[in-house]
């Protein structure tokens, strides 16, 4: 029951999750590949001092869907068209666990036969996966899913008896990770009532705090729970379970905020909360404060009135529309219409390779994933296959390979769901003349309309055409005929170099200029050939002649020698990549697939800056955070002073030049909020977490400093520590905040992080929701700050 505003502090307010909500219908629809990002935010259960969700009336037993995962299915679990095993699924009662029961399960099976509903990136519909397209045909696509876990987790290839069950299980999982931070607390709540009597002992309470990640003093944990412990039997039943939770989750940074703009410190006036969006940098129009009344406020009586609780105030801040990235952001906002050379463009190195370069898988998965984030030039090492068909792998090592064929359907499935503009296939070519015609063969006929094979205009090129021109095309980046060695190719029967050592080869050779050019050109296919158009892949000479250069060549660097260009032409680097495309790729040396720093290569310009996508780490970080703006849509327009061919910027030198704006970024880390245990062996291991504020640009920008650390408190951390940093060249800058759980005698675990660019960052107070290592939400992890940049 909603109350009177004046009583907001004394009530728990239900928020029931059923079924019948006609946002859920948005999940009920069928698609493709459904990801957890893809859910809206407000299905994402607020619990803060006066915002509760009855544990006890969870409403799971409401969805239909959840009702038969309860029930449990038997399923055929799949992993090639020879292995194929009968498995019963179930969910279990906590509405976290899936179980996955064999009929010789181990007691050691058993125990790796669960996961949680937490570890699920997305789920798969029909056998959209390498254990299930086979399949395809000979068993009915839509009793078939997989779910493909968050990290290197394998994925779960799952066939139905009927559709219907099968759609459920989709259904049903997704709907319940969008329940994550409800799900999260009354998991909790329900392994700490040991004896399952709904009622919770002092000692019982006592681990619920460990679990959660909070060490209070025993004199405070004590007198709170006597607080609580209205009936005075020294067990709390679930009312006052609630009360000790409401306690435990007030957040009173957020509301000294509130209290600071509210004049009666109950409620904020419509002008009130306009003043405080001014304060904040926003739209500050009555008609603004309005809006956000009727989209946060859940009390009838203060809506009608135009007033906001502290409630709907919590409820705001909490929201994406209050996140710390610009939610203009969030959607593709940017000019499109220039030239390719004029974007960073999201590119991935050996993109099929699972894991290291030496022993791991190849497959198309990493492909999927990649696309999905947005990549938009992705790589694909072509060797001679077995019966005319070329395959994929890392040649000359130990890790498998993948048909090529099988990857191009892949890409074909997958090129354009994240974005809708142009992918880069970057083509490094080992194969035989004849088997690069299947390759063309393949690209041609699985490709179709998408696949750019002929320019798109007959004049004569005088720049790279935009994004916008190219939208929902595929390009081959690779070597391409020249007429005095198109004999040569058909004479020969194999290909001595590929695309990326021939670029290596030539750029690391002093007299690259006076080598045979047969012998540093690839033998082509005409047909393979035919199909370059605007990413001609050609050895770099230098920076001779830049103007005359055709727009269309374009060179790849390998890391220690793009380092070398721009510490020794870092302002003719610039200009070169203002008309040029630019691919970097990782030193032959990273055998473990590790990434080198994108942000050097950023800040000459270089468009292709291409990671092993597979390795999480600050490199992926910083590769997530700066295409996270444009609506993630793998181009992010360059600064002007990047874009022009006779810029003076110099990246080694920046002061006074071009893009030299000096700014002053302040950022005060308030507090942090359920942040999760890193030992969850240990029991009693709880967080001490600190909080580094990174800066990443030019080298006269990069900077960090770190907050004090707080002792046994993950849950909610208090450090009100304020960080200042002088920027130079702002509109390259990457902030990342990461926190990390301090440790006395070894190097600090990683926490959570998130990284965005400068130029995305919204001044006042606001939330940053954290991320996991391997780029997927922590929720409800996240830290509250206040920032000011002039």
């Amino acid at each position: 029951m909603l109350m009177h505003p004046t009583d907001s502090c004394s009530h728990l307010l239900f928020l029931p999750i059923t079924n019948h909500n006609p946002l859920m219908t948005q999940l009920q629809t069928n698609s493709s590949d459904l990801t957890s990002d893809k859910l809206p935010f407000c299905f994402t259960v607020l619990i803060t001092n006066s915002i509760f969700v009855c544990l006890h009336s969870s409403g799971l037993l409401d969805n239909d869907d959840i009702r038969v995962m309860m029930k449990g299915s038997n399923m055929v679990k799949v992993r090639s068209s020879r292995w194929q095993k009968s498995r019963n699924l179930r969910l279990l009662e906590d509405g976290l666990t899936v179980w996955c029961e064999s009929t010789k399960s181990s007691r050691k099976a058993k125990s790796q036969q669960t996961f949680a509903v937490t570890e699920v990136e997305c789920v798969r519909e029909g056998c959209q996966s390498e254990a299930l397209r086979p399949l395809s045909g000979s068993v009915p696509e839509n009793q078939c899913f997989t779910v493909i876990f968050k990290g290197t987790r394998k994925s779960l290839d799952l066939l139905c008896h009927c559709k219907d069950e099968a759609l459920s299980w989709v259904r049903g999982l997704l709907w319940l990770y969008s329940l994550t931070l409800y799900t999260w607390i009354r998991g909790y709540l329900r392994r700490a009532d040991q004896n399952q009597d709904g009622k919770m002992s002092y000692d019982e309470v006592k681990r619920l705090l460990q679990m959660i990640n909070i060490d209070l003093s025993e004199q405070y944990a004590r007198a709170l729970f006597k607080r609580c412990d209205r009936s005075g039997d020294g067990r709390l039943d679930h009312i006052e379970i609630e009360e000790f939770c409401r306690e435990l989750l007030r957040r009173p940074e957020l509301d000294s905020v509130f209290r600071h703009y509210s004049s009666n410190g109950c409620v904020l006036s419509t002008a009130e909360l306009r003043d405080f969006l001014g304060d904040q940098g926003e739209d500050a129009s009555l008609n603004h404060a309005q809006s956000l009344i009727l989209t946060y406020e859940l009390n009838d009586w203060a809506q009608k009135n135009q007033l906001m609780t502290q409630n709907g105030f919590t409820m705001y801040m909490l929201s994406a529309e209050n996140d710390v990235f610009n939610p203009d952001h969030a959607r593709v906002y940017q000019d499109m219409t220039r030239p390719l050379a004029h974007y960073f463009i999201s590119s991935s190195h050996n993109t099929y390779l699972t894991k290291d370069q030496v022993t791991s898988a190849s497959s198309t998965e990493p492909y999927i994933r990649a696309l999905n984030q947005g990549c938009r030039c992705v790589e694909l090492d072509c060797w001679d296959g077995d019966k005319g068909e070329p395959v994929i792998y890392h040649g000359h090592t130990l890790t498998s390979k993948v048909p090529f064929k099988e990857v191009i359907q892949t890409i074909a499935q997958y090129a354009f769901k994240a974005s809708p503009y142009p992918l880069i296939l970057s083509l490094e070519n080992h194969c035989s003349v004849e088997q690069q015609a299947v390759m063309a063969k393949h690209l041609r006929t699985i490709l179709g309309n998408k696949l750019l094979s002929k320019p798109l205009s007959d004049k004569p090129l005088k720049e790279l055409p935009s994004p916008e021109e190219l939208k929902g095309r595929i390009l081959i980046k690779g070597k391409k005929h020249t007429p005095h060695l198109a004999q040569m190719a058909k004479t020969s029967s194999c290909a001595s170099f590929s695309s990326s050592s021939d670029d290596e080869l030539a750029s690391s050779s002093k007299n690259t200029s006076k080598k045979d050019p047969a012998k540093v050109s690839s033998k082509l296919s005409p047909e393979l050939s035919d199909l370059v158009v605007y990413c001609k892949s050609v050895p770099f000479h230098g920076f001779q002649n830049v103007s005359e250069k055709p727009p269309n060549e374009m060179s790849s660097f390998s890391e220690s020698e793009a380092l070398r260009l721009i510490k020794d032409s870092g302002k003719l680097f610039v200009r070169h990549n203002s008309r040029q495309l630019s691919r970097i790729y990782p030193s032959g040396q990273r055998l473990q697939s590790s990434n080198y720093d994108p942000q050097e290569m950023w800040n000459c310009g270089c468009q292709m800056v291409a990671l092993n996508f597979q390795t999480p780490g600050e490199q992926m970080d910083l590769n997530q955070g700066c295409f996270l703006t444009n609506g993630r849509c793998g181009y992010v327009i360059k600064p002007s002073f990047l874009c022009s061919p006779t810029s003076n910027f110099n990246p080694e030198n920046t002061g006074g030049g071009p893009g030299h704006i000096p700014t002053q970024l302040t950022i005060r880390i308030i507090s942090a909020q359920q942040l999760p245990k890193i030992n969850t062996e240990k029991a009693s291991s709880i967080v001490d977490p600190q909080v580094w504020v990174e800066i990443h640009g030019v080298a006269i920008d990069n900077a960090k400093q770190k907050t004090q650390r707080i002792d046994n408190n993950g849950f909610n951390p208090r450090w009100d520590c304020t960080v200042s940093f002088q920027l130079q060249v702002p509109d390259l800058v990457l902030v990342r905040f990461v926190v990390e759980d301090h440790d006395h005698t070894s190097k600090n675990d990683f926490v959570g992080q998130f990284t965005l660019p400068f130029t995305s960052l919204r001044t006042g107070y606001r939330h940053v929701h954290l991320l996991k290592a391997d780029g997927s939400s922590l929720s409800p992890a996240t830290l509250f700050i206040h920032l000011n940049s002039f």
